[in-house]
């Protein structure tokens, strides 16, 4: 919240770039997708595509500085155990996302009229999602060596799968094999299920979206544990 010029103010400012250009300029040509104006039905991606950013970086680039800096030090001499130490950077970039997924709301609500069918669905989904990628981050940070191995996984490998993920179509509007293809993205599964949550379609059935999210959920944490008390990255 100190620095919430670089943390809370360039998602909403992206999220409104994003409403006027694919929303009220693009949308328009579009017309209806899943039953809903294009601007209703890119709302759910749009949150999800700030809550992933923001709380894998959060965790990836505050993680790898302590490890920079030296101070991680101080953590693996103290009497906490590992498994606390990532669950405190897990929670702080699961917090960010959180913060973000209500100001992207916001935005949207001026921009846009979700219904929010399922609130606490979509709170769910929000907070899973976060924790995710949160974990994501960490792990990025354990096996980063560099600030370059910091940006590599998000250029090359999560932004495509976040805009291939289902954020600004629907997945039933792609010809095979690429309809195919596009069910192997973990991310399709969530935006989908925050589709459903706020207006009630999906591509995929949620039952599965949330428990895909699940599994990666319990593997991430537990590798991340594992790795934390092995030393990984950041014993020399």
């Amino acid at each position: 919240m100190r620095i919430w010029p670089q943390t809370l103010l360039p998602p909403a400012i992206t999220t409104s770039l994003y409403f006027l250009i694919f929303g009220t300029l693009i949308g328009k040509r579009i017309g209806t997708m899943g039953g809903y104006a294009y601007m209703d039905f890119i709302v759910p991606g749009l949150i999800l595509l700030a809550v992933i950013t923001n709380a894998y970086t959060n965790v990836s680039t505050s993680f790898y500085s302590t490890k920079f800096q030296r101070h991680i030090e101080e953590l693996l001499v103290s009497p906490l155990p590992d498994w606390l130490i990532v669950a405190g950077y897990v929670t702080g970039g699961a917090t960010r996302g959180v913060a973000v997924a209500i100001v992207v709301t916001g935005v949207a609500m001026v921009f846009a009229n979700p219904v929010f069918l399922h609130p606490l669905l979509m709170v769910v989904v929000v907070v899973m999602t976060a924790m995710l990628f949160a974990l994501a981050g960490f792990l990025n940070a354990l096996f980063a060596r560099s600030f370059d191995d910091i940006s590599i996984m998000p250029t090359f490998v999560l932004t495509p799968l976040t805009y291939l993920g289902g954020v600004f179509y629907s997945a039933d509007l792609l010809p095979d094999p690429w309809q195919t293809i596009s069910y192997a993205n973990p991310i399709l599964y969530m935006v989908n299920a925050l589709r459903f949550a706020v207006l009630g379609v999906s591509d995929i059935p949620v039952s599965s979206a949330l428990t895909l999210i699940m599994v990666f959920l319990i593997a991430f944490a537990w590798l991340s544990v594992h790795l934390m008390r092995r030393g990984f990255g950041i014993k020399t």
